[in-house]
């Protein structure tokens, strides 16, 4: 009898055990089980709010979420505005006891609340996850790093500019989206660093360009990017327009 005979006799009756299958991120972040809840929130309803417990990562499945500080002194500012495919609260991953920020639904959203002890075991166990979600943290990162450059060095109107083109996702898909929640001129003005008559002048501005458009709801078009074109930051010497 042949080697390959004998091989094949002695495995004959014993099926080959399967494989299981590569893990998945994505399916990870849309099945429902231990340690994972997905839930809908409306508009307006508070995901967490600062000084909670820091317990659990979210994943925006859908919709878009403000995060918001409020000082000792009372005083609220918005820090960012997350939409589909963010993580939020990951800092209970580096040992926050507590919320540092709230957040809140700005449309209707549908989140993956992973615990703590739930995501803290996928990463170790799971490089495909660790690999995207390192690769998240570190675009947050240069995001924020982006934002401290823009808030020093960038006029108003190129502030404003820049946060209308992150808040249509202008980058991602190729050209910019709806924008679907409805973004106060106050909570705008919060964001870059001025008042909200300065906002409502270069919104004017920007609408009699044909760079955005109302209809019930804001389109940024690709061509407001002219604007942050027109001059690189200036890093030696800023532009008298900072307000």
């Amino acid at each position: 009898m042949s080697e390959r005979s004998t091989r094949r006799q002695a495995t004959k009756g014993h099926p080959r055990a399967k494989k299981s299958s590569p893990f998945d991120p994505a399916v990870f972040l849309e099945t429902a089980a231990k340690g994972r809840i997905v839930s809908t929130h409306r508009k307006k309803q508070v995901i967490f709010a600062q000084g909670e417990a820091a317990n659990a990562v979210y994943y925006i499945k859908k919709g878009k979420i403000k995060v918001t500080v409020v000082s000792k002194q009372g005083k609220e500012a918005v820090v960012a505005i997350l939409g589909t495919d963010e993580f939020l609260g990951e800092g209970c991953l580096i040992g926050q006891p507590k919320r540092l920020a709230t957040a809140t639904a700005m449309t209707e959203c549908v989140t993956m609340r992973v615990d703590k002890i739930e995501i803290l075991r996928v990463l170790k166990d799971e490089p495909a996850f660790s690999l995207m979600f390192v690769s998240h943290v570190l675009a947050r990162n240069a995001r924020v790093e982006e934002d401290l450059v823009d808030q020093l060095f960038n006029s108003t109107e190129k502030r404003l500019a820049r946060l209308l083109l992150l808040l249509a996702n202008f980058g991602k898909e190729g050209r910019p989206e709806p924008v679907v929640a409805k973004i106060s001129q106050e909570t705008l003005a919060e964001m870059i660093g001025t008042t909200r008559s300065r906002v409502s002048h270069f919104m004017n501005k920007f609408r009699h360009l044909g760079f955005i458009d109302y209809n019930g709801h804001l389109e940024v078009h690709s061509s407001l990017l002219s604007v942050m074109l027109t001059d690189p930051p200036n890093t030696v010497n800023p532009p008298h327009d900072i307000s």
